[in-house]
């Protein structure tokens, strides 16, 4: 069965929602990934909200490693972009 106009404008305005909602949470995350990587090198990974844990593991900015978290190159960069960001 086709789908009327309306709703196919509600499918785009939901997708568009959540692209919204996806970029916001990168935003955000990539704002907290400096406080984030001084947490893990003071050894106080506990601090962080395991969903965050699971966007960052998802975003490949950090990987696990013999049981514990550390920075991929791809989170290093984040963080090298953020502050030369910060800096300008």
């Amino acid at each position: 069965m086709a789908s009327t106009p309306q709703q196919q404008q509600q499918q785009q305005t939901r997708a568009a929602q959540k692209a919204a909602d996806a970029a916001e949470r990168r935003e955000r995350l990539k704002r907290a990934l400096p406080a984030t990587v001084e947490l893990l090198q003071s050894r106080q990974a506990d601090r962080i909200d395991d969903n965050d844990i699971e966007a960052y593991v998802g975003l490949n900015w950090l990987e696990w490693h013999g049981g514990g978290l550390r920075l991929t190159i791809t989170g290093r960069n984040v963080c090298a972009q953020s502050a030369s960001t910060a800096l300008a």
